[in-house]
């Protein structure tokens, strides 16, 4: 089992976090302002897609920590991490588990982006990553106190 890296978590964690707080101002704005200003449709994108691929990057960092395989696609990394490991509430996984789809459509380009959803998901992704964070970061809390008394590095 190869022991979970803190400090590459800890690295993605402080960048979600940097970039949910960029997202704030454009959570203020109305939808009819967000439609207008190009500029910040497009931060909100790129922040967006980069705070999703965080999570799915720690997720199967989790999940080979605690000796198991990456999950089969980016969608069941946030269920098999609630599932497999218990560091996240299987209904908060439930409920973020389809930001992978929205991460593949922002950064593919699938189809035209709605901006509807892109701006709901501004707001969700500031009331939902905050909680993600705040279980993986319960866990690497953990992980160090166990480590500094010289037990096992994960669960």
């Amino acid at each position: 089992m190869n022991p979970v890296d803190l400090d590459v978590i800890q690295r993605k964690l402080t960048s979600m976090s940097e970039n949910l707080e960029l997202l704030q101002p454009i959570a203020k704005l109305s939808f009819r302002q967000y439609q207008e200003q190009v500029y910040q449709k497009k931060a909100a994108e790129r922040l967006l897609q980069t705070i999703i691929e965080a999570a799915i990057d720690i997720n199967n960092h989790l999940l080979v920590g605690c000796g198991f395989p990456t999950a089969e696609d980016s969608h069941q990394s946030f269920l098999d991490v609630a599932q497999k490991t218990g560091i996240l509430d299987l209904s908060l996984a439930k409920e973020l588990a389809p930001s992978a789809g929205l991460r593949n459509r922002l950064m593919h380009e699938y189809e035209r982006l709605d901006d509807a959803i892109i701006f709901a998901s501004v707001r969700r992704t500031l009331t939902q990553y905050p909680l993600y964070m705040q279980a993986v970061l319960q866990h690497i809390t953990a992980l160090e106190d166990s480590q500094a008394e010289g037990k096992p590095k994960s669960r």
